[in-house]
């Protein structure tokens, strides 16, 4: 098959160009488009490199076969593996102030560049809580990001942390959210299986802002109590704040809520005050 952005010659099962980036099945479609493209078995060609989502469900892992001189990019301490002549090196991605905006959103200041040097090599990826792994082919499209669901990606994506503003900071989920634009491979992972919402134009769905995963950059949303007869029966039904999204648009949700997980884990744990914690588990 032939590039129809550049006209590079490409593998019949290409996904995307290997020149220019240019997304195939978008071109063959007839090109842009919104909405998520989730690779559906878990595999497919990016720039330079392939990908292949092996155990799916709650130990997801991300194995990438880089070309020679070919690279990826991951969040700081994704990587499990690697081929002995693949060369890491950590880059401040957005100079310092891009930096910064990371440290302070609770995100490690320093993107992880993983290189094959000399020939092939293979690097693998997962995140640090159990869960599965979303591979996004994006094309010319930005995406929201919860910053824990980022785990690596084509290094020609532009990332920025943004302020999320008051409302994300009442909401619990800290107070930015990445900002992801351009072309390639996005992997997103999740506690928890993925669930893929679509909304219809002017559909309204609410969403617990704990199980957001990444949505669409166009997608509106608001952030408001969860209960509409009040605060206090929004806190005492135990969801708070939720993030109301309107269509059209998709919404990626983890099936299940890290901080919520904490709190059942937490009286097991040992407190200040000497309690038995874990050996309440034992029977100790």
């Amino acid at each position: 098959m032939v590039c129809a952005n550049c006209g590079n010659t490409l593998p019949d099962d290409a996904r995307f160009c290997s020149i220019c980036g240019t997304n195939q099945d978008a071109s063959a479609e007839g090109g842009g488009g919104g909405g998520i493209r989730l690779d559906r078995d878990g595999r497919g060609t990016g720039r330079g490199y392939k990908y292949e989502i092996l155990h799916s469900g709650a130990f997801a892992l991300a194995l990438i076969q880089l070309q020679a001189e070919q690279s990826i990019q991951a969040e700081a301490g994704a990587m499990v593996s690697m081929s002995g002549n693949v060369d890491l090196q950590s880059q401040m991605k957005g100079g310092l102030m891009g930096a910064l905006k990371r440290a302070v959103g609770g995100e490690s200041a320093f993107l992880s560049i993983f290189t094959a040097r000399g020939g092939p090599g293979e690097v693998s990826f997962a995140p640090g809580a159990p869960g599965d792994v979303a591979a996004i082919e994006m094309n010319n499209q930005t995406f929201y990001v919860q910053s824990s669901s980022y785990l690596a990606g084509d290094t020609s994506l532009a990332l920025d942390t943004r302020w999320g503003g008051a409302r994300s900071f009442f909401g619990g989920e800290g107070l930015f959210v990445l900002q992801i634009q351009g072309s390639g491979l996005l992997l997103v992972s999740s506690f928890g299986s993925i669930h893929r919402k679509k909304l219809n134009h002017g559909e309204r769905y609410v969403v617990d802002t704990g199980h957001l995963v990444a949505w669409e950059g166009h997608l509106h949303y608001d952030l408001r109590k969860a209960s509409s007869a009040g605060w206090f029966r929004s806190l005492a039904s135990g969801e708070g704040i939720v993030a109301e999204f309107t269509g059209p648009g998709e919404i990626l949700i983890q099936t299940r809520n890290l901080a919520a997980f904490a709190g059942i884990l937490k009286p097991f744990f040992p407190s200040q005050s000497g309690g038995s914690g874990l050996g309440n588990i034992f029977g100790e």
